[in-house]
């Protein structure tokens, strides 16, 4: 199922957490960043369009700048951002320089989903980036964001980004394989959900934890992406990006991870066709 819902979405935002793009030293993975860059532009060789949300900001800047790693002052960890987010952009647009593929930055806040200019703004700039073939690459601007307009994590960007495009499908990248009916790092004998098509109901059968558990992204901001996108009548797929080519193995069908399918009956563009006129 996952293949083919794949192979018939053209649309497709892609988040990549900042553990699936860092080595152990902290410096990009450039190596992931190649192969992601390889999948993307067969994609869209096959007329797929695709946004990346990517995070890596703040420790691309603690392995370029090689200090204020243990700063916890707010200025510092936005000054490292500043920095990190140059070399991320630098290594994207290296990558995707070699198929031809340009790339763009897009810096974003809650504030501009709650403004409904700032929003039509982000759509028109995502619209026309993809109508000229390139790839937006997006990340919370972390060097003005305070708590009271950030948005909080990239899973959640990554859901509202999907949303406000109207995209065909969300894939998270993160280090674990997918929902588990019980924590894989502490049980054994844990088993992977490959379907989940009642978030709510499942969620009433097993336990996610902490915020921390199930992969040092956490579950929990996941399991709130995949609602905010299914509300909207839009899946979701949860997979590892540790895996080598990941993506063209899901389109192949050959590696397992989990599909949030939206239900209908409570979906917001379900409920909307059914609203009287």
């Amino acid at each position: 199922m996952i293949s083919t819902l794949i192979e018939n979405s053209k649309k497709i935002v892609i988040k990549i957490g900042s553990n699936t793009l860092a080595n152990e030293d902290g410096s990009i993975n450039k190596q992931f960043l190649k192969e992601l860059s390889d999948q993307v532009a067969g994609f869209v060789t096959k007329g797929k369009q695709i946004v990346l949300v990517s995070s890596g900001a703040r420790i691309a800047g603690v392995a370029t700048i090689g200090k204020w790693m243990r700063k916890e002052d707010m200025h510092y960890k936005q000054a490292l951002c500043a920095i990190g987010q140059v070399e991320l952009m630098d290594a994207y647009r290296k990558v995707f320089a070699a198929h031809q593929i340009h790339v763009g930055q897009m810096l974003l806040t809650r504030d501009d989903f709650s403004d409904g200019s700032r929003t039509l703004n982000i759509r028109n700039t995502l619209f026309t980036l993809l109508d000229e073939g390139v790839v937006p690459i997006i990340n919370e601007n972390d060097t003005v964001s305070v708590e009271e307009i950030r948005i909080g994590d990239n899973d959640t960007l990554a859901a509202l980004t999907t949303n406000l495009w109207n995209a065909d499908l969300l894939i998270l990248f993160s280090d674990i394989d997918g929902l588990y009916n019980k924590n894989p790092n502490e049980y054994q004998d844990a088993e992977l959900i490959e379907k989940v098509e009642d978030l709510d109901r499942l969620l009433e059968t097993i336990e996610v934890g902490n915020t921390s558990d199930f992969g040092t992204g956490g579950i929990v901001t996941k399991l709130e992406a995949a609602k905010k996108v299914n509300s909207y009548g839009i899946p979701m797929i949860l997979a590892s990006g540790k895996k080598q080519r990941i993506l063209d193995r899901l389109l192949e069908g050959s590696e397992k991870a989990t599909l949030f399918l939206p239900n209908q009956k409570n979906s917001i563009k379900d409920q909307i066709k059914r609203t009287p006129k």
